[in-house]
Order: structure tokens, then sequence, then C-alpha cells
């Protein structure tokens, strides 16, 4: 393949902290406009700025390098809470946001328009589907009475 010809790249960031529906959603939408490198939070950055990890970064690796479309799973702990180093390293076509963010929450955007680097907005759907956080909260809280059986009530 020559470079004339190499697909464009399409870069998603966040936590994936744990990976849910939402991120799927994203991905799978980023990757209709080339090949996704997801820039995934570090358990260092998810320490620092929630005080925990849910699941650690080799099973996030895993889950993610499993999805259709993904070519690059990359680890960042920029000290700023951005991905703007990685993406001045990485240089993707296209840099993609979720529903959750737009021009006042995207503090990439200048890096982004420095490097000629197209942002997408909306990727995955306008609206956020899950949080990551909302998902850890309910397993922490989550409390099984001692002596208890427990039985499933929904699913398919």
């Amino acid at each position: 393949m020559t470079i004339e010809e190499k697909k464009p790249t399409v870069m998603v960031s966040g936590g994936f902290d744990p990976v849910h529906a939402g991120h799927i959603r994203m991905i799978r939408h980023a990757a209709q406009f080339g090949d996704v490198i997801v820039v995934a939070n570090s358990d260092n950055w998810l320490f620092r700025k929630k005080g925990f990890v849910f699941m650690e970064w080799e099973r996030r690796v895993e889950i993610l390098n499993a999805i259709k479309g993904v070519v690059l799973v990359d680890s960042v702990d920029d000290a700023d809470d951005t991905v703007c180093e990685a993406i001045r390293r990485l240089k993707p076509t296209y840099f993609a946001n979720g529903g959750d963010r737009g021009k006042s929450n995207t503090p990439e955007q200048a890096v982004c328009e420095e490097l000629g680097i197209e942002l997408l907005w909306g990727i995955g759907g306008e609206e956020k589907l899950d949080s990551s956080s909302e998902l850890a909260r309910k397993v922490r809280d989550f409390d099984v009475p001692p002596n208890r059986e427990t039985t499933r009530t929904s699913g398919r």
C-alpha cells in the first residue's frame, strides 16, 4: 500500500473503565471514517482523576483490540488531563468526540486545528449512552445481604 492509498485514521479517547456499549457504538461509528486508534487513559491517570481503577489496563486493551476497526490501542497519562500529546505523536486524520463532548469542553481542539486534524462530533450518538463512572459506582455500591440467595430476574 502506498502513502496515497493509506486509509485515514480516527482517534477516539477516554478512560474506557469499564468498557461499555456506548464505547462500542462510538468506536463502530468512528470506524466508518477510517482505521480507529483508541487512546485510553492509563491506570495512573484513572487513579489520579477518580481515585480508583475498575478494570486494569491490560483487560481494557484486550477488549478494545477485539472491536472491529481498531488498529491500535495506546495509553495516555498527560498531566494536563488531555490527549494533546498523543494527538501530536500519532497525527490522526480525524479526532472523534462522543455525544457528551462539544467545542466548549474539548481542550484538544486547538492542537487539532494547529495540525490540520479534522474534528468529528457526535460520534456514537448525540447523547451519552452509558457512564463508566456510574457503572463502577453501581458495582461498588452493590451489596448482597449475608445468607440470602440471589436469583436472576432479567436477561436472555
